[in-house]
């Protein structure tokens, strides 16, 4: 078998397979080649731990957020809240005498948030008849059952990391109620604000009224190092060339502007990402770029739980394997430092 050497197993599938009637009627199949229900137990706890493994390892690229936003699981998983504080800074500090008592406040002003944290969930089995014909094949379970598991719950923390979960309360980077400002994007030439429509001067001033806006609005505090994109625009800006040179706007603005150090493609903030993106719409949406400082003092994805797979539980004549995850959501200790442009 392709995993003969993977002799690990959980100890508490093979007493869970040993309990259930599953390893005894394997035996009694010639062809299995089991000489007891322990060796049958044994054997197919090591399948699925393989299995488990696989899962873990796999990792989905097009899920964006959870790549490229800071990842966070401090808080500990039993809790069912988490209460943060996103800051502002305030305060100026002076000359003073030698024995000044009215020493300036150089405090953020801090606002509690509680997040509420949830359980995301699946499973994925597999029959008795697959555990025959896998090991008559002399094959491995098949390991796509637990990358779907794995996939379903990658999406769903993906799509609360940018959007958030209306029912629940979760919030998002982009969620309309999280204090991150907004930018308001000019219309070009062509009388949209879309850059498919625009020049690339006027794409070159949207982004460079967007920097503008954070250094004056922090007063020169925050300085963004990642520019993501929708998809569209981000194919915009890597195809449109400077007039008169063979430089794309990309280049350039990897070029000119050294403080953004990472520019990003997200489909997720397409203009019909009706999932992740606010704004958008099945038809008229609104595409999204985000401007932010990449640092986890400012903003984080809390996961508690990252994706965990629990000992299988027997059920008839198919082993099952529960899955879970616990998320809070996306949370911004400093709102500021991000800036939302709407209709790129």
């Amino acid at each position: 078998m392709s995993n003969q050497k993977h002799m690990r197993y959980d100890q508490n599938d093979y007493d869970a397979l040993l309990a259930s009637s599953i390893p005894a009627s394997l035996v009694g199949v010639r062809s299995m080649n089991f000489d007891d229900a322990e060796a049958a137990s044994v054997f197919f706890a090591r399948e699925l731990d393989f299995v488990k493994s696989q899962s873990y390892d796999v990792e989905y690229p097009e899920f964006t957020a959870l790549s490229l936003f800071p990842m966070s699981s401090e808080v500990d998983p039993g809790a069912e809240t988490v209460t943060y504080y996103s800051y502002d800074k305030t305060g100026l500090a002076k000359i003073i005498s030698n024995y000044a008592t009215d020493l300036p406040r150089a405090d953020v002003k801090g606002k509690p948030t509680t997040a509420i944290i949830k359980s995301l969930g699946d499973s994925y089995g597999y029959s008795i008849q697959e555990m025959r014909a896998s090991r008559m094949a002399g094959k491995s379970l098949d390991t796509r059952k637990a990358e779907s598991a794995r996939y379903q719950i990658d999406y769903l923390n993906n799509k609360i990391a940018w959007n958030g979960d209306d029912e629940t309360g979760l919030k998002g980077v982009l969620s309309t109620d999280n204090d991150v400002p907004l930018y308001t994007i000019a219309n070009g030439a062509k009388g949209t604000t879309s850059w498919a429509d625009k020049t690339e001067d006027e794409i070159l001033a949207d982004i460079t009224g967007m920097l503008k806006q954070m250094a004056t609005v922090t007063k020169k505090v925050e300085k963004p190092d990642t520019l993501a994109l929708s998809s569209d625009a981000y194919i915009e800006i890597q195809n449109k060339r400077i007039e008169g040179t063979a430089t794309t706007v990309l280049k350039y603005i990897q070029d000119n502007i050294p403080d953004i150090k990472q520019i990003v493609s997200c489909p997720e903030l397409d203009a019909d990402s009706v999932e992740t993106n606010p704004y958008a719409a099945a038809s008229d949406g609104k595409a999204v770029a985000l401007l932010f400082k990449n640092d986890s003092r400012k903003l984080s994805i809390e996961n508690p739980l990252p994706f965990m797979q629990y000992p299988i539980q027997t059920q008839g004549l198919e082993v099952v394997v529960p899955c879970e995850a616990r998320t809070a959501g996306a949370m911004i200790y400093y709102p500021m430092s991000l800036l939302i442009a709407v209709g790129v």
